[in-house]
């Protein structure tokens, strides 16, 4: 048995109101499991830091750790062109305002009390020069400039009141909602994929929503009542689309497990929100890690098969005067319009200005795998509101749709497809809050509602002062069905296809884009800067490392398999296909450079536009 669930008064969290020297200390006396401290800073990549620090060196100096963290250099985060080796101290400072949790070693038991041993892992910032430069501190900013701009937009505004049906009140507070969906696959270590099967699998929908079995089911169930014991509030957790059906031994043991699942937990604030996600993914990993199972949160794991989605979830609350909460994207006439004003002005603002968020979504090869028609994964920049204003269709092949619940009006919210997860959440939610604010600064209080949703509507033929010409924001269709590849790209626009296509609007340094992320500084020209060069250079050197050296060995591998006395002409034909292939991708010569070996040159020379 794990242990974790046991009423044994373990510690799961510290909450704010408890980040005090007196209360820090009652509590690490009443809980002599917690043997180490914990420094979780989010680097511009979205790695985590961790560390062990032996809880007494914190217990005999709180006052100084809380104040003045610990330091670093730069080679331990990703700051390209910020901690350079001539200039590399950086400070990790912990975050008074967050939650602090406990993780335990599943492994490792205190062996005078029996209990498992736990590491106080506290939500930190990464400060360089004076300034705070990691992804929670972007987050965190991002979020007090939506706050600020809505509550003096609102108040400033009777007409806007009036359409959301506030009367005699202002504003004064923002709630932000953000919740993440999370799919992963689980599997037996060493077990290889049949694609063949899998997509079978999938087509028949033998695997979606389906009963759990064996260790699967126990750790699943496992990690959904862990998840109540940090106050995750988990809504759900089921089998997703991929998969195939496990092998029962003689033991009573599942072997050849090979499962997508899916795991929800209720919304909450953004930074809040996101610090739990890097949490769950440790909880996921860990417990099904303790069951002899292998964890892979990769975007596309396995080609023909639908890969790992990490939908967001964009919701906006106001609080009044009076204490009364609102959705501010919801028209006080809920059911004949589809959104208020601040509501499908914020969506234009995401359509709009989508090549200044994309790039922090999808910054892998991996993701853009995902990334292709027929695996509900979005392939275009459109979005769905709903065939009619009072029938919501949840529109699964769109980038952005609207999510309506006509019984719980505070559920109003954006759903975006497009994030996986290797996504920076953080930074991904705070590049969408920035351009929601360009899409409320253009619209509010100069057009009408019915103006902005035409605009937001307009065909790729129709012109537009906020839009692009020659393009069209949203469908209620199937997009992959209704549309050819040629039709989607004509209607809107063809998408990236590489890493470093998805760069390039930060390569070309198109001012007016990024000044958008830069407002407030929020972002600054040294952050975007540093992740760009960061994420170019991950996507090169996986590129040259990793995945070409995959496919070197795969290509090793496939040898011919007929004998030549009993060949048919059939045999002989893709025989001979192959073998040119192989030679075209990795035979070199002394007239020419196979495609792997170009490839590896271009990213030796740093000539990544060859490369793409």
């Amino acid at each position: 048995m794990i242990g974790l669930l046991k009423e044994d008064n373990l510690l799961y969290k510290i909450g704010p109101d408890k980040h005090n020297k007196k209360d820090i200390k009652d509590i690490l006396d009443q809980h002599d499991e917690i043997k180490f401290v914990s420094l979780a800073a989010v680097d511009l990549r979205g790695n985590s830091t961790d560390e062990r620090i032996p809880v007494s060196i914190f217990y005999n100096d709180i006052e100084n750790f809380l104040k003045n963290g610990v330091q670093t250099d730069g080679s331990s985060v990703e700051l390209k062109n910020i901690a350079t080796l001539n200039d590399a101290k950086v400070t990790i400072l912990p975050d008074m305002d967050s939650e602090w949790l406990v993780d335990y070693n599943l492994l490792f038991r205190d062996e005078n009390s029996g209990k498992l041993v736990g590491t106080l892992v506290i939500p930190s910032f990464l400060i360089h020069s004076g300034n705070k430069i990691c992804s929670r501190s972007i987050l965190k900013r991002a979020v007090s400039n939506m706050k600020k701009y809505l509550i003096n937009t609102v108040n400033s505004s009777e007409e806007l009141k009036e359409e959301m049906g506030i009367k005699g009140s202002n504003l004064k507070d923002i709630e932000l909602t953000a919740a993440t969906e999370l799919e992963f696959w689980v599997k037996t270590p060493q077990e290889r994929a049949n694609e063949e099967a899998l997509n079978t699998s999938q087509q028949l929908k033998e695997q979606y929503w389906k009963r759990a079995e064996g260790d699967i089911r126990t750790a699943m169930e496992y990690i959904l009542l862990l998840m109540g014991k940090y106050g995750f509030n988990p809504e759900m957790a089921h089998k997703e689309a991929g998969g195939v059906p496990s092998k029962l031994k003689d033991t009573g043991e599942h072997s050849h497990v090979m499962e997508q699942l899916e795991v929800v937990w209720k919304f909450s604030d953004p930074l809040t929100n996101s610090d739990k996600l890097q949490f769950i993914k440790n909880i996921i990993t860990d417990i099904f890690n303790y069951y002899g199972l292998e964890v892979t949160f990769s975007a596309k794991p396995i080609e023909n098969v639908s890969g790992s989605g990490e939908h967001m979830h964009i919701g906006i609350c106001g609080i009044l005067e009076n204490d009364e909460k609102i959705n501010l994207f919801n028209h006080k006439n809920f059911k004949e319009n589809y959104l208020s004003s601040i509501g499908i002005s914020a969506l234009a603002g995401i359509l709009n200005n989508y090549e200044v968020v994309n790039p922090f979504i999808t910054s892998t090869t991996d993701a853009f795998n995902r990334l292709k028609p027929g695996y509900e994964a979005p392939v275009c920049v459109v979005c769905s509101l709903g065939k009619s204003t009072n029938i919501p269709s949840r529109n699964r092949t769109v980038l952005l749709c609207l999510i309506k619940d006509f019984d719980c009006k505070t559920k109003t919210r954006f759903e975006l497809r497009s994030p996986n997860p290797s996504t920076n959440i953080y930074l991904a939610f705070a590049s969408v809050y920035q351009v929601m604010i360009d899409g409320m600064k253009f619209y509010l209080n100069k057009y009408s509602l019915d103006y902005i949703l035409n605009d937001v509507s307009k065909t790729n033929t129709e012109k537009s002062a906020y839009f692009e010409d020659n393009r069209q924001y949203r469908s209620e269709n199937n997009i992959f069905e209704d549309f050819t590849e040629e039709e989607r790209d004509v209607l809107f626009s063809r998408p990236p296809a590489t890493v470093y296509e998805n760069m390039e609007i930060f390569i070309r340094n198109n001012n007016k884009k990024i000044q958008i992320l830069n407002d407030n500084n929020v972002f600054t020209d040294e952050i975007i800067d540093s992740y760009c060069c960061s994420t170019i250079h991950y996507w090169a050197m996986e590129l040259k490392g990793r995945i070409i050296e995959n496919y070197r060995e795969l290509i090793r591998d496939m040898k011919k398999l007929h004998f030549e006395e009993v060949a048919s002409d059939l045999d002989r034909l893709n025989w001979s296909k192959i073998s040119d292939l192989k030679r075209e991708l990795m035979k070199d010569t002394i007239q020419k450079k196979s495609i792997f070996t170009e490839t590896v040159d271009a990213v030796d020379n740093k000539n990544y536009k060859k490369v793409s």
